[in-house]
């Protein structure tokens, strides 16, 4: 087990009822934030925490951040009745069933669904054809041109979620930012990665948007007994997404699938053979893509490869608040290799995915 991973887990194995805290304190927990507690008990942090925001800002609205991942249902499940509505970022290069999914879940549950869309498509950040508006380089140079890496990603999360939420956001305050916020809830949470354990905070207020982690203490082993109180575990055909009862916890098959909610295939941090095994599972959403690669390519753009770093690339960017796929999920490098072990892939197709990203 790295150092990463022992800083950030859990002190030990938890039973049901049992209570959990990570082995070190996050640098951004307040005091009597790190301390350990069951699953009720961390329920009840939570429910706090959107109380403490509610009670700080002169709020105007709140609104579910739904990614259509694993602990972003978490979130809206856990405090329905107290948003005002679903958001979700359709970045043009996500997965369609995730998007259905969030669709339907919203609909099942009777909440209002914003679907927002970035002003810019990926293709054209990709193609070169997004030019630079504010700058020394304004109205003269493209933001970006080729496949993102690490050190596009910065571009790409700018373009492809934040914009679209920052212009949600001046739509329900306009200029007042002052004496009107809105919150919204993520899923951010410091057992996810490296990058949240140092950062991530239950309440960050940024200008007129107050960002809130509900979760934020929450451990991996919450989590799952979470999912395992409210999520269907009946042995029967399950409805769609789990909703198999009033109150049940839903499931996006996709992260049964690909581990990650694939809202977004910008693919700036890929894994090795991550392109692959998305399109293993979901070829017409890895389609787009390669027919953007044969256009790059056609346009004599170096960096033309969906999901390979670009050519020369050094320079890291750290990851987007709204982007928990977007670095290494300790344990999950070798997927291929469990999909392999376990028969979902056979032993060529295996090898095949093994020699495209090598």
């Amino acid at each position: 087990m790295s150092a990463r991973n022992k800083r950030r887990r859990a002190i030990g194995d938890m039973f049901p009822g049992m209570p959990d805290v990570l082995a070190k304190r996050p640098p951004k927990a307040e005091d009597g934030e790190h301390e350990a507690r069951t699953l009720d008990e961390a329920i009840a942090r939570s429910f706090v925490i959107l109380d403490e925001a509610l009670a700080t800002y002169p709020i105007v609205g709140t609104y579910w951040l739904s990614s259509g991942g694993n602990d972003s249902a978490i979130v809206g499940h856990l405090l329905r009745g107290r948003y005002d509505a679903v958001l979700h970022v359709n970045t043009g290069t996500g997965i369609p069933e995730t998007t259905q999914y969030v669709r339907d879940v919203a609909k099942a549950w009777g909440d209002t669904l914003h679907e927002l869309h970035p002003k810019n498509s990926y293709a054209d950040l990709v193609l070169g054809r997004v030019i630079a508006s504010t700058g020394p380089n304004a109205g003269k140079r493209a933001v970006w041109k080729g496949f993102p890496g690490p050190a596009g990603h910065k571009v790409m999360y700018r373009h492809l979620k934040d914009e679209p939420l920052m212009r949600f956001r001046k739509g329900i305050v306009g200029d007042q930012g002052r004496t009107r916020k809105v919150i919204y809830l993520g899923g951010m949470r410091w057992a996810e990665t490296d990058r949240r354990f140092r950062n991530a905070e239950a309440i960050d207020q940024d200008g007129a948007i107050v960002w809130v982690s509900p979760l934020v203490h929450w451990t991996d082993a919450h989590m799952s007994e979470y999912r395992a109180r409210h999520r269907c575990q009946k042995d029967h055909e399950h409805a769609e997404h789990r909703l198999c009862f009033d109150g049940a916890l839903p499931l996006n098959e996709v992260t049964e699938h690909l581990h990650m909610s694939g809202e977004c295939l910008c693919l700036a941090y890929a894994k090795p053979g991550e392109p692959e095994e998305i399109e293993y599972f979901y070829p017409h959403a890895a389609a787009p893509m390669r027919e953007l690669e044969r256009e790059a390519e056609a346009a004599g753009i170096k960096a033309c490869r969906w999901g390979q770093k670009p050519p020369g690339e050094k320079q890291t960017a750290a990851a987007g608040r709204l982007c928990s796929s977007c670095v290494a999920i300790p344990g999950q490098d070798d997927l291929i290799d469990q999909w392999r072990d376990s028969g979902l892939i056979t032993p060529e197709q295996h090898a095949a995915f093994t020699r495209e990203a090598s």
